[in-house]
């Protein structure tokens, strides 16, 4: 894969991620590495049809969900992330695989069933939890609206994060507690990328 390293942050909506990712990446660029941002779903093709899909379905399809969750991110890995590892490059990604297994998950899919159509997608060097209550974070990101279904609903969001702590024992994730103040919560994250970089 070259020099590159893959850093992801996964978390619920509203956990922070988002903010730490962008603050992570500029933060790695201010001290000399070739570092850039990238999301999951992307703003691409299938990424344009996943946001269309998910705001105007009213009937979910966890399947469906998960098939084009995966397309997105072979059209993802393919134009960014393995051109930009061969480069050097530390990519930092807002959402990936582990996004799919945590709420298609939760959804009632095989997590085993998510990683074979994800075969294509290389493995992270470092996978960074921002762990927020379920209601913390719903409460974050409706910001006063009324919760909805699907998604929204704060079982479902309850759900998603035991999937993702229990992935995070299983896997040796690097959990933060995402309520923590912005700028020490991205002090501690920086600190355990700079040592895994170091190390390389």
């Amino acid at each position: 894969m070259g020099k590159g390293k893959l850093i992801v942050l996964e978390g619920l909506d509203g956990s922070g991620k988002t903010t730490q990712a962008l603050l992570l990446a500029e933060a790695l660029r201010a001290r000399g590495f070739k570092a850039c941002y990238t999301c999951e779903p992307t703003y691409w093709r299938v990424g344009d049809l996943l946001r269309l899909h998910v705001s105007r379905l009213k009937r979910r399809s966890p399947v469906y969900e998960a098939l084009l969750f995966a397309a997105d991110r072979y059209e993802h890995v393919a134009r960014e992330v393995r051109p930009k590892l061969r480069r050097g490059y530390v990519v930092v990604s807002d959402r990936y695989l582990h996004s799919s297994l945590a709420y298609q998950g939760a959804s009632g899919l095989s997590l085993q069933w998510i990683k074979r159509i994800n075969f294509f997608a290389p493995k992270p060097d470092a996978i960074i939890l921002l762990d927020v209550p379920a209601e913390e974070a719903l409460k974050r990101k409706l910001k006063g609206k009324r919760p909805g279904k699907g998604f929204e609903s704060l079982s479902f969001q309850r759900k998603v994060r035991k999937v993702y702590l229990k992935m995070a024992e299983e896997e040796d994730f690097l959990t933060f507690n995402g309520l923590k103040p912005v700028g020490e919560l991205h002090r501690e994250i920086l600190g355990e990328v700079l040592k895994l970089l170091r190390k390389h």
